[in-house]
């Protein structure tokens, strides 16, 4: 069994340095900052979130675009199906300029849509259609890198 320990705590040296190597450094202003948003829409509802979505969140990445805080966008939808548990509807990966950058969403869509009524409430909506979704920063590896 010490034997067994040894091993393993001399494996894990081995291994350790080359796992913290790999993780990518945090994002820092001025360097583009990624983020992936996948969203599970529920059956039947796929065609009335994508209206909801491409009214308010594709409109203000098109003017966060124009004010140069996104660099580039793209939404994905999937090809074939997968099953529930994997299943996603959109995948959108947005290109900041920067960390900083991707904190306007709020203040675009307040000067977009005088009716933040109309907004919160369709808003809302396209919420309780999603059945799961999460925003995750993504970061470009780069597999000759020491």
């Amino acid at each position: 069994m010490r034997r067994f320990i040894s091993l393993s705590l001399a494996a894990f040296t081995l291994i350790a340095p080359i796992t913290i190597k790999a993780q990518p450094a945090a994002p820092t202003a001025g360097k583009p900052y990624l983020v992936e948003w996948v969203y599970r829409v529920q059956y039947g509802h796929q065609d009335e979130w994508w209206s909801l979505f491409r009214k308010y969140q594709i409109a203000a990445l098109d003017r966060e675009q124009q004010l140069g805080y996104v660099t580039t966008y793209t939404v994905y939808g999937p090809g074939l199906h997968t099953s529930e548990d994997s299943r996603w509807d959109y995948r959108i990966v947005i290109s900041y300029k920067d960390q900083p950058s991707s904190t306007h969403e709020s203040e675009v869509l307040r000067q977009l849509f005088s009716d933040q009524q109309t907004l919160h409430k369709e808003e809302n909506r396209r919420w309780e259609l999603t059945s799961n979704h999460y925003d995750l920063p993504i970061h470009i590896v780069d597999p000759h890198a020491e």
